[in-house]
């Protein structure tokens, strides 16, 4: 074998080994910036749940197929881009724009607490009303087009945070494409198919109470032939019975808590995001302040001192964005929302 082609392979091989370093640091930061988005994650998966009230059983998957695909029609086909262009255009507006983001989840977040205090039939939706007196498939395209709005709010600020943690980590455009592409996708899949599990999950739980025979119909799966249960029928009825009837009596109040971890959650992470950009424009009295109460928590208890450091700086940026959420709530109500009125006609 010549020296030449000997070489050529030794450049191949060196070409794979940085390129398998570079997907192995590019799944790294994707791991990271997906993690700091998980807030709006949590968020995302609490409230798409709702958009496939007032359907039938076989039209809820569908309907979340649909809005998954629309999920991922934003964050590739338009958010992508636009954030690649900002980091390569203006990548000082990175930092102002995510606070305008935080600051819109602490009013969202604000807003729940608020319509949980003081529930008020002005903001109900009409979500349980179902399809009577209407098209069905006009209501359901407009059921569709409503979460694909709403999703494309919360997907603008997942990128927004992946972006404002690439940027940080790494200044090539690929690498930041590749990234956005790799979190945007894999938060689109986890969260929809966390939904179609949450949607689905009473009509397993019926399913698997109603059925006397687990073992002949594999859970269900398939239709047994006729005749009496068997003796792993007889072992395994009880035991999956009772797991239906616990899955349907125990969704709603996991989607409850689902509801209550997102707004907990949309407020922790937008307080976080105003507080570390105030840091950025030197404004740091409340991000020391959070700190300093953090760590004095933390070596009041140092068997647990990581864990309670990070609790304590969470419940300080939450209780930081419900304040924030707060103080937007009249601005958003008596002032944008006129505003926004009068610009769009409606």
């Amino acid at each position: 074998m010549s020296t030449g082609l000997i070489a050529l392979l030794d450049d191949v091989a060196g070409l794979a080994k940085v390129a398998a370093a570079s997907l192995d640091d590019a799944a790294g930061q994707a791991a990271r910036a997906g993690a700091k988005a998980a807030g709006v994650v949590v968020d995302d998966a609490a409230v798409t749940p709702r958009y496939v009230v007032g359907f039938t059983a076989d039209r809820e998957l569908p309907i979340i197929g649909k809005i998954a695909l629309g999920s991922l029609k934003n964050k590739l086909v338009f958010l992508l881009p636009l954030a690649l262009a900002l980091s390569l255009v203006a990548p000082w507006a990175i930092t102002p724009l995510l606070m305008l983001g935080g600051g819109f989840l602490c009013y969202e977040g604000a807003e729940k607490v608020w319509e949980a205090l003081r529930p008020h039939a002005a903001h109900h939706d009409a979500e349980g009303g179902g399809v009577a007196g209407q098209d069905a498939a006009q209501f359901e395209r407009e059921k569709v087009n409503s979460a694909i709005k709403t999703d494309l709010i919360l997907s603008a600020e997942i990128m927004a945070i992946v972006l404002s943690t690439v940027a940080a980590e790494t200044s090539s455009f690929w690498m930041q494409a590749a990234i956005l592409a790799v979190v945007g996708a894999g938060i689109t899949g986890v969260v929809y198919g966390a939904v179609a599990l949450i949607v689905k999950a009473d009509d397993v739980g019926l399913s698997l109470a109603q059925n006397g025979r687990p073992a002949a119909s594999l859970l269900g799966l398939r239709t047994p032939s006729p005749g009496a249960p068997g003796g792993a029928d007889r072992v395994l009825a009880p035991v999956t019975q009772a797991l239906g009837r616990g899955l349907v009596k125990g969704m709603p109040v996991f989607l409850r808590l689902l509801a209550l971890v997102g707004t907990a959650a949309m407020l922790w992470v937008g307080g976080g995001i105003v507080i570390h950009g105030l840091e950025g424009f030197g404004l740091t009295a409340i991000g020391h302040a959070i700190h300093g109460a953090a760590v004095a928590a933390g070596e009041a208890v140092p068997a647990a001192k990581a864990a309670v450091e990070w609790l304590v700086g969470a419940a300080g940026a939450g209780v930081f964005g419900l304040l924030l959420g707060a103080l937007l709530i009249p601005l958003v109500h008596k002032v944008i929302e006129p505003l926004w009125g009068m610009v769009t006609g409606k």
